[in-house]
């Protein structure tokens, strides 16, 4: 079992900057990934950026170059580098962790960009 918890949400104006982190318990040695998706009202879950343990990431093309992914393997902690946010990435965040085939989700946190 792995427990994910997410913090650094809020509100923030267009061009601002948020940083999230997700913090994990549990069962951590057995992840093999870990990542952000948000929903959006109305919207489908979409992923946003993921890590693997060995450092490779992926973004999607929304938020390259605005997002930065990283880990901190000693506090077991991902983080989420936002800068440059737009209305358009507001959303509800979650973070992921992979382990054992399969995925847990945190409660999430709210980023809403608005001026």
């Amino acid at each position: 079992q792995v427990q994910l918890v997410e913090s650094g949400g809020g509100l923030v104006q267009p061009g601002g900057s948020l940083r999230l982190s997700c913090v994990a318990s549990g069962s951590i040695s057995s992840i093999a990934a870990m990542g952000w998706y948000r929903q959006a009202p109305g919207k489908q879950r979409e992923v946003v950026a993921t890590i693997t343990n060995g450092g490779s990431t992926n973004y999607r093309d929304s938020v390259k170059d605005r997002f930065t992914i990283s880990r901190d393997n000693a506090k077991n902690t991902v983080y989420l580098q936002m800068n440059s946010l737009k209305p358009e990435d507001t959303a509800v965040y979650y973070c992921t962790a992979v382990s054992l085939s399969r995925a847990y989700w945190g409660q999430g946190t709210q980023v809403t960009v608005s001026s």
